[in-house]
């Protein structure tokens, strides 16, 4: 490849939480890279999707979902980052969730830079609006709202509209050399990508309070000749939580095991011994240094 025939461009992709962000970058990239859930807030850290096409490289940066009224240090950091990822891209996608509007959409859409010439709105979620002739005028109010170079309705869920997007998105790459090789999808390490599965399904089998509660820490990962034996700790922060996380006789713990074994084999391609531990860190996501050595940091 000639390197003065290469496009390559970073696309920040922004938006309150639950819109499906993660899930939309999973799509494009064409397999799961990062976790999800119906449950907001799931994504907390700058993830990086890579998808190249030929001469072309889109470099995806998932971020945590914009929220407001929790003043916790976890949920400011979130909000700093997602923030941040605007900030130097190439191009930023703004994703609502159908024809909703919410205080967290108008904080994103009033922090946006009015000088950037690629921001593209996409509406997700169209599948669930009954009476599609609402989408219109919801466009056109949106298209008065700010300068968007598109707005593309889509539903990621059911590859609705993506392939436009993706078009979309590949045109505006500005000619630049590759920063990576042609068959990589992602830039986050193995030892996180197996931490962030542990939490996914930690986050779909208990309430709704703990998966805010949760982080996941990798003790050891050890390559061994027929398996790779890893040991990870979850952390939450009331002996309550840790009790439900538990479960009845281990019972919760042990599905949360089972599921994220299966899932992290595939990941690696190999077996895995896996062993989880439940630990108890009082009111970690308010404790900068814990938030510091459970990796949330602008390091």
């Amino acid at each position: 490849m000639k390197d003065e025939l290469s496009k390559s461009g970073m696309i920040s992709v922004i938006g309150r939480t639950n819109v499906g962000k993660s899930t939309l970058i999973n799509k494009i990239l064409g397999q799961k890279v990062f976790i999800t859930s119906r449950k907001p807030q799931t994504t907390r850290n700058r993830l990086l999707g890579i998808k190249t096409k030929g001469h072309s490289q889109a470099v995806f940066i998932d971020t945590p979902g914009v929220h407001s009224g929790e003043n916790r240090a976890l949920n400011k950091y979130m909000n700093k980052l997602a923030f941040n990822s605007i900030l130097g891209v190439d191009i930023v996608i703004f994703m609502l969730d159908s024809l909703k509007w919410t205080d967290q959409d108008q904080l994103i859409l009033d922090r946006l830079p009015k000088d950037l010439s690629h921001v593209l709105l996409v509406i997700n979620k169209v599948d669930l609006i009954d009476n599609k002739k609402d989408l219109l005028p919801h466009i056109k109010k949106l298209s008065n709202s700010y300068d968007f170079k598109e707005i593309i309705p889509v539903s990621s869920l059911h590859n609705q509209g993506l392939t436009t997007l993706e078009n979309i998105i590949f045109s505006l790459l500005p000619e630049r050399i590759h920063d990576y090789p042609e068959d990589q999808i992602a830039d986050v390490p193995e030892k996180f990508v197996v931490s962030e599965l542990i939490r996914e399904k930690c986050i779909t089998r208990v309430g709704d309070e703990i998966p805010y509660r949760i982080s996941v820490v990798i003790d050891s990962f050890i390559p061994k000749e027929s398996l790779i034996d890893i040991s990870a700790i979850l952390y939450v922060e009331k002996d309550t939580q840790k009790g439900i996380l538990i479960g009845h006789k281990g019972e919760k713990l042990k599905s949360v095991g089972s599921a994220a074994r299966k899932e992290i084999e595939k990941f690696l391609e190999s077996k895995v011994m896996l062993r989880l531990w439940v630990k108890v860190r009082k009111d970690w996501t308010n404790d900068s240094s814990l938030l510091s050595a459970f990796g949330y940091s602008d390091d």
